[in-house]
């Protein structure tokens, strides 16, 4: 994520979010969590509600984002509910976490970044992901309008269906664009993707 403007914008948000009201799942996050399982990677996990309800279901997290604001919130709940989850604060430009994963959620992450980078760090996700896992990805793209989250320097819309085309080969188990208004007449609009890597059995589509 760009280190200054980006994470200052957030920073900020997080703590409007912290004392205005409790936390909630957003509706991406809400599409993602019946997917994660096993070890599962939040990359970018602001807050980190989807990282503390998957992990109350079960889920072994690990939980990164550039806020230290996001993350110190995460590790008191982690630690007061006594979760299998870490989190740490880490450049997502250019940290990558070791290992391998049954899952990995990035909403909303890699639009903070340059072009080239948000494409090496989509591809790292998803060769640290295991046969059969389920990767979630969402970022707004060409259409959105709202921009004050964003470092002029260093950032990347994705062009419309764009994500999608990543996931050649992969079992596509949800992709959908979507608009959404924003301060001052503006709009964010998203396209999401989940799919399942070849190679393996993951879980099953989750009930209506």
């Amino acid at each position: 994520m760009s280190a200054d403007t980006s994470i200052r914008f957030f920073d900020a948000q997080f703590e409007r979010q912290l004392h205005d009201a409790e936390p909630a799942l957003n509706p991406f996050e809400q599409r993602a969590l019946p997917w994660l399982h096993g070890r599962v990677l939040d990359l970018g996990c602001g807050l980190g509600n989807l990282a503390l309800a998957a992990a109350r279901r079960g889920c072994r997290v690990l939980a990164l984002d550039g806020s230290r604001t996001a993350i110190e919130h995460l590790q008191r709940q982690a630690a007061a509910e006594s979760l299998t989850l870490e989190a740490r604060v880490a450049d997502l430009r250019t940290h990558g976490p070791d290992g391998d994963f049954d899952a990995v959620a990035c909403i909303g992450l890699l639009m903070f970044f340059d072009c080239p980078t948000a494409q090496a760090r989509l591809r790292q996700l998803q060769a640290q992901l295991r046969p059969g896992g389920v990767a979630v990805v969402n970022v707004l793209v060409a259409g959105t309008t709202f921009l004050d989250m964003f470092d002029p320097a260093g950032h990347c819309l994705f062009a419309r269906d764009e994500l999608g085309g990543y996931f050649a080969g992969w079992e596509i188990l949800d992709l959908r664009h979507e608009t959404f208004p924003a301060p001052r007449g503006t709009l964010k609009a998203f396209d999401t993707v989940i799919a399942r890597k070849p190679g393996g059995t993951g879980p099953r589509p989750p009930r209506a």
